[in-house]
């Protein structure tokens, strides 16, 4: 599998890399069993860059990714996991519902300050079981997670602490590149005028549907050397399953207007001879910014089939096919589910 380099970095990962949070359990159980042969899949696929993070099952999504990539030599993959969150134990009738099913008995308590990111980093070490973490990603951080007012003390945190720890550890050779990890273009903008970042995990706002990252967030990672590494392509799976009844769209049941969209996408694609699921997992690697695909199951089977898609080849003139039905800003939903 081809590779790109992270920013300015000497990094480099695979053009498409596996997310974890299916293996905590997000919205329905995930064994340990069923957790390694999906990671195996994604090995003998060619990734060789795997991104978890501490809110992945409350601690279960970082302890599986490293009890697999524990039995690979280290220099072969590429690992990030993120901070923000600290997680602290509970009794099992006491752990919140997050939409994980059978997590770890914690709890999350939000913290961006330098001492909240450097313990963060510590316990992460302690449940991979791992010596090195390549990447850091700054885990939802933004009003779309936390409202205006308190997010305006969790920038605050991040800018008078936070970063200043992540660029120590940078520094310092413990990690390579770091950067933010959320859902969403303002708070990137935002971090990104007042803070070189080498990269950032954008989740459903670079992909085929919505192209909320082009206007302002692309132009200035060109600007600034910064990648973007992209998850949610499918954008909470309407893109993989069509317009269906009880399709979803940024975590919430797509309305009438999105499965229009989409439906007529299904034709655009139709005339390629090709699944839309297809185009919709490319589309993003055809910006020069876009370093990685991020792509997250439980299950190998869906692994595969997902790999699958790659086989087909677009071209630009493919893609812009698609642009008459893509949405540039869409209105977020206030009780969109946060990964």
């Amino acid at each position: 599998m081809q590779t790109r380099r992270i920013g300015r970095t000497g990094l480099s990962v695979t053009e498409y890399s596996f997310g974890a949070a299916g293996l905590g359990g997000l919205y329905r159980e995930c064994t340990r069993d069923a957790a390694m042969a999906t990671l195996d899949a994604a090995w003998q696929s060619g990734m060789r860059y795997f991104d978890v993070a501490p809110f992945y099952g409350l601690g279960l999504g970082e302890r599986r990714v490293g009890d697999f990539l524990r039995e690979k030599p280290r220099d072969e993959f590429v690992l990030s996991t993120k901070v923000g969150r600290l997680l602290h134990p509970v009794p099992e009738d006491k752990v919140p519902d997050y939409s994980y099913v059978k997590p770890l008995n914690f709890d999350v308590r939000y913290d961006y300050s330098y001492d909240g990111i450097m313990r963060s980093v510590e316990f992460s070490y302690a449940r991979l079981g791992l010596s090195r973490i390549d990447i850091l990603y700054v885990h939802d951080i933004g009003g779309y997670t936390h409202g205006a007012a308190r997010n305006a003390v969790y920038i605050r945190q991040l800018l008078d602490g936070g970063l200043k720890a992540l660029e120590e550890l940078k520094s310092s050779g413990a990690i390579v590149a770091y950067g933010l990890g959320v859902n969403e273009v303002p708070v990137c903008l935002e971090v990104m005028r007042r803070a070189d970042i080498d990269c950032i995990l954008l989740a459903g706002r670079y992909t085929l549907l919505d192209r909320s990252a082009v206007a302002e967030l692309l132009p200035l990672c060109e600007k600034k050397q910064t990648s973007l590494v992209v998850g949610g392509v499918f954008n909470s799976g309407i893109l993989a399953t069509g317009p269906v009844e009880g399709a979803h769209f940024d975590y919430m049941p797509a309305t009438e207007d999105i499965r229009q969209k989409v439906g007529a996408m299904e034709v655009v694609a139709r005339g390629m001879n090709v699944p839309l699921a297809a185009p919709a997992m490319q589309f993003p690697l055809s910006h020069p910014k876009v370093a990685s695909v991020l792509v997250g199951t439980a299950k190998p089977e869906s692994l595969r089939r997902n790999m699958a898609l790659t086989e087909h080849r677009f071209s630009a003139a493919d893609f812009a096919a698609f642009e008459p039905f893509t949405l540039v800003a869409p209105e977020l939903g206030d009780e969109a589910v946060r990964v």
